[in-house]
């Protein structure tokens, strides 16, 4: 992956981070996030999300991109971390 799209995802996933700290989903809809997130195969966004105890959803035609805290990912991560 080139370093200017791992910088924009990287910026993607903070944004995403804050944003789920205090709401129950975040929605991706500005053009150049939704870039970045866009360069992904739909395995790799759901690895993208997955490894940060998150869901993603694709909605109308891939113009925006949701994402959920994924109480069943986030369960299994501290299953992980103890045992």
């Amino acid at each position: 992956m080139a370093e200017s799209t791992q910088n924009n995802l990287d910026a993607v996933r903070e944004k995403i981070a804050g944003v789920l700290v205090d709401r129950p989903q975040c929605f991706i809809t500005h053009p150049a996030e939704l870039l970045a997130l866009k360069n992904l195969t739909p395995e790799e966004l759901h690895a993208f999300a997955e490894q940060h105890g998150w869901r993603s959803v694709r909605r109308i035609g891939g113009r925006q991109i949701e994402f959920y805290n994924d109480v069943a990912v986030q369960s299994g991560q501290a299953d992980r971390r103890t045992g």
